[in-house]
Order: structure tokens, then C-alpha cells, then sequence
């Protein structure tokens, strides 16, 4: 069915086990005994805009006339959930005329070799890594103007699924799959932080500082927005009339992305299986995955091994694979890029720094930011920097040989742990990425991250490590004058600094060895006297009192 005409004013639409040298009998007869198979009921097809109803026919009659198309929403009867309003309302056919499609990553756009979305594959014939390509000439039949337009309407709705910050893109992410299949905790929609104090007192007078916080989402960082569409697919190919023998879904991971990986899939019901490195993430990522009833193993090992056997594990199990390896979940994340852009009225920043440990993330802000230049939502792309912790810098040294020579590397621990990866999966997508915006790799020491976190604190930021990363990259590129004054600058902010507390207790403790933590600001411990906490004020308060 073609694509109705639309006008572009018109809005449519855990246990543990230990890594024994490739040996993974144990690690296999322990998840078969967490992986029933299951086989759910259909689900209704649906498809739904702002309580709009369209006929997506093309024979539709004058499409420049709303009230032709649309009535006014009246509130849902209260027995009725959001999906069953969203296909009580709906009329249109999911053939609207947009695909999307895997096919090798970094190739032409004429090959050969192209597989559905409802394949279950990770790489390519050659072994290489496989990219999400859309059908851009379909979504080339709306000006730039239109898809602005419709993004913009479906900020901040309930209506299902435009709701959330990814799906408000649908379009863009997986426009084929039927809305009722999409798993969705309202994602996204993340603020933009004004590091207006930061900017001013301590990077050269600043204005134009921004924090974009990925970290305050569901689980508490911005894997939940690839997680979402990931789980969604998932979701699909084990309903009807796929009904594939899928046993649940697996991931290696430093924390974060087991979190979302166990929370989206407790919402659908589908079983989740995380291998997690022992001793190697934080307590409050730990609880995450514990909390939502995946199965944990704490493997001994670091990520890079976990990562190893979980590729190992779904060759030989009916497990869906969800580290980034699956360019499904980039699809989720380059919306972050989008929603920058959709905040600043779709003006583009000059520069957009992200912390790299997989570097999966950074591939996926350029994929975000190119694709609206190619649709013509905006006219360019931003400068991309990629941080790195100096304890686990594989892309950076490789950058530094001028892209000469990569080495993976065995990563030391690092308080940015969720980035402690020495051979990251997405090399190859990053290094591209990089040059295709002139873009620019920096690291940090522990110090360094550790003081740039805490000193955005006393502005107002509650930031993590990974953020740390960031800033001191920040810091560097503005003191050798790479970044000017006036710039403006996105600082993306990976999770939330709340799952990462002991590193802020060990710092304003003064615990942490060879480090001075030169902005530690430890309690003051003062008897219960007028007198001493008057004198303790006093002290603190020298030259602001007027007494």
C-alpha cells in the first residue's frame, strides 16, 4: 500500500560459575535450567498518531484538509488500557511504505547482501559487522520540514507508542514493526542540562554548555534506549505468525546494559540471562538485574571474556544475542542525537563529546545525527569527540598512530567501569564514525575523571564517572583552544551518578590511593554544642557574613 500524500502540516503516522578455558558445559546446563520455551498468542496489529484517524490509502481525498482526517480525542473508557485505545482508533495498514533492512556494515548501497530484521543474524558472511539500513528513498517522499513536524507533536504524549523518546522516532527506528509487539518504558525525552556555572567559572567563560542526561531514563542510563527496540524485536519474532523458538535473551555486560536488558524484559516476560564480571561493577548495578529476575552469572573473568563466552553460549542455545554486536540497538540509541537537535529547535551543536568503551554509543550519535542530514532536517553534522578512560584506551592509542595501528589491550580497572573494555566490539563503526566528522579521541587518567566529576558536582551536576571522562576531555580540548569559547558543546552524560556513589564516597573520603581528590568535601564532625557548630560556621562562612 503507498505512502497517502500527506501535507507536511498533517501529523500520521544471578549464580556463579567460573570461565574455564573455553569450556562451557557448565555454562550451558546451567541456563538451560532458567530457559522454557515459549510460545505466545498473536497480538493485534495496530498503528497509531495522536488520536488522529487516517486512511493511508492513495487515494485519499484532499490531504491539505486536517479536519477531514482528524476528530477530537475524547478520553478512553476506563476498563481500556493505552494499546487497546491505540487499536480501537486505528484504521491503517502497517505496509506504509517504509523498511529497514541489515546489511554489512560500510558497504555500498547496492549490495547484494542484505537480510531482514526478522532474521536472527549478527554478522555478516564474511564475518564483519552488519549496520540497520533504511529505505531512504521512501523516507525521502516528506521534506525535512514534515518529519520535524511529526517529532514534534509527539513529544512528551502518552499516546502509544509516540510516547516515548524512541518511538517518537518510529519512522526512523523500526517502521515496520506493529506497535502493539513494542516493548516501551517511556524512554527518553532526556533533559539538557545548562552547565551554565561550570561553563562560566571554569572553562573560560563558556555559555553555551550543555549536558545531555541519557542517565536519567528507567534503569538509570541510556542503554534503555536501544534496549527498548532490541526487546521490541524480540518481542515480535516470538509472537505470532513468527513464533520463532526464541528462549530468551542474553548479554555480557559492565552493568548498565544487563540493567536494561533485565528490566525490559520483565516487562514483556520473556527471560533475560546476563553474564556480569565478578567483582568488576557496582553494587547498584549488580542489584539491577538481581531485582527484575534475570538469571546472573558472575563469571571470573572481565567483560571482554564475558563477552567471548556469551558468543560462544547463543551459538549453541536459542538465545537472542543483545550486546551491540546487534545493530538493533544502536537503531535506539542514535535517538539521542535526533532529541539534541529536536531541543535546540533543530539547530545543530558544534560539538557533541561521548564517553567510548564498546564505542557502539558514538557510532550511534553519528548514525542519529547523519541520517537527519541526509532527510535535510538539518544541513550538517556536529564535530563527534570520543572519551576514553586512560586505564582502558584502545581507540584512542589507535587514533594517536593516526589510524595506523589497533591493538586491543587487556583493560586495568578504571572508576569508569562501565567503559573498562580493552577490545571493544565497535572499532570499526567508531573509527568511522570519527572521521566522517572530523572528529577527535581523547583520554583521561583517573585524577583527571575523577576531579572533572566531582568539580561539575559543585555546579549543580550529580554526574558518574563515565561523565567524568567526558568533562576532562572537555577541559583538555578547550585548554589547547580546540573547543573556542563560543562553541556550542554537548556533553552526553551516560548514566545516572547515583549507580555509581562509592566511587563519589571513596573520593570525598580521601580514600582513594595516589589520588589527592583535590575538590573532596568530607562531612565536618561537630559536638552537639552551640557553641561548635557556631564556631564551625563561622569558619566555613569567613568573609561572607555581615555580623
Amino acid at each position: 500500500m503507498a505512502v497517502a500524500a500527506f501535507s507536511p502540516s498533517f501529523f500520521c503516522s544471578l549464580s556463579s560459575i567460573t570461565d574455564s578455558e573455553g569450556k562451557n558445559d557448565n555454562v550451558i546446563s546451567t541456563l538451560n535450567r532458567f530457559l522454557p520455551f515459549r510460545n505466545p498468542g498473536a497480538f493485534l496489529l495496530l498503528r497509531h498518531c495522536r488520536g488522529t484517524r487516517i486512511s493511508c490509502s492513495s487515494t485519499a481525498s484532499d490531504p491539505t484538509s486536517v479536519h477531514h482526517h482528524q476528530q477530537l480525542k475524547s478520553r478512553r473508557p476506563p476498563e481500556e488500557n493505552i494499546r487497546e485505545e491505540a487499536c480501537r482508533r486505528d484504521e491503517a495498514s502497517a505496509s506504509h511504505g517504509f523498511s529497514a533492512c541489515y546489511v554489512p556494515f560500510d558497504v555500498p548501497a547496492d549490495t547484494a547482501e542484505t537480510y531482514s530484521l526478522d532474521d536472527v543474524v549478527y554478522r555478516s558472511r564474511s564475518g564483519g559487522l552488519l549496520d540497520v539500513r533504511h529505505d531512504l528513498s521512501a523516507l525521502k517522499r516528506f521534506p525535512g520540514s514534515y518529519w520535524r513536524a511529526l517529532f514534534d507533536s509527539r513529544v512528551g504524549r502518552t499516546t502509544w507508542p509516540y510516547g516515548s523518546g524512541v518511538w517518537s522516532k518510529k519512522e526512523f527506528v523500526l517502521p515496520e514493526i506493529d506497535p502493539d509487539h513494542i516493548v516501551s518504558l517511556f524512554e527518553g525525552n532526556s533533559n539538557l542540562f545548562w552547565a551554565e556555572r561550570l561553563g562560566r567559572d571554569h572553562l573560560g567563560g563558556m555559555p553555551d554548555l550543555w549536558v545531555k542526561h541519557c542517565g536519567i531514563s528507567h534503569t538509570g542510563s541510556f542503554k534503555d534506549l536501544g534496549m527498548t527496540v532490541l526487546v521490541s524485536q524480540v518481542n515480535r519474532l516470538r509472537s505470532a505468525p513468527f513464533n520463532r523458538p526464541i528462549a530468551g535473551v542474553g548479554c555480557a555486560s559492565t552493568g548498565d546494559t544487563s540493567a536494561a536488558l533485565s528490566a525490559y524484559c520483565a516487562a514483556a516476560g520473556i527471560p533475560a540471562i546476563v553474564f556480569l564480571p565478578t567483582d568488576r561493577i557496582s553494587l547498584a548495578q549488580l542489584v539491577q538485574p538481581i531485582a527484575n529476575g534475570a538469571t546472573v552469572l558472575s563469571i571470573d573473568t572481565d567483560f571482554d571474556g564475558c563477552m567471548r563466552l556469551i558468543r560462544e553460549v547463543t551459538a549453541e542455545l536459542p538465545i537472542y544475542l543483545a550486546n551491540s554486536l546487534n545493530s538493533l540497538r544502536l537503531e535506539g540509541q542514535k535517538t539521542a542525537a535526533i532529541e539534541i537537535l529536536q531541543q535546540f529547535d533543530w539547530e545543530v551543536p558544534d560539538w557533541v563529546i561521548v564517553p567510548g568503551g564498546n564505542l557502539g554509543n558514538i557510532y550511534a550519535f553519528y548514525k542519529g545525527f547523519e541520517m537527519c542530514r541526509e532527510l535535510e532536517l538539518v544541513d550538517r553534522v556536529p564535530r563527534l569527540v570520543c572519551a576514553q578512560a586512560a586505564n582502558a584506551n584502545p581507540l584512542y592509542l589507535y587514533y594517536k598512530s593516526g589510524w595506523a595501528d589497533f591493538k586491543p589491550l587487556v583493560a586495568a580497572d578504571t572508576f569508569a567501569s562501565a567503559i573498562q573494555i580493552g577490545d571493544p566490539v565497535s572499532i570499526d563503526r567508531a573509527v568511522f564514525a570519527l572521521k566522517a566528522t572530523g572528529g577527535i579521541v581523547e583520554e583521561a587518567t583517573e585524577e583527571e575523571l575523577m576531579d572533572a566529576m566531582s568539580l561539575a558536582d559543585r555546579t549543580g551536576l550529580f554526574a558518574c564517572p563515565h561523565t567524568g571522562v567526558a568533562l576532562a576531555a572537555l577541559f583538555k580540548l578547550r585548554e589547547r583552544g580546540v573547543i573556542k569559547m563560543n562553541d556550542r558543546t554537548i556533553v552526553v552524560s551516560t548514566a545516572h551518578g547515583l549507580k555509581f556513589s562509592q566511587s563519589k564516597v571513596a573520593y570525598h573520603s580521601k580514600e582513594v590511593a595516589n589520588m589527592a581528590c583535590q575538590y573532596a568535601n568530607p562531612p565536618v564532625t561537630v559536638t552537639a554544642n552551640f557553641g561548635a557548630v557556631m564556631d564551625v560556621l563561622k569558619k566555613k562562612l569567613d568573609g561572607k557574613l555581615s555580623l
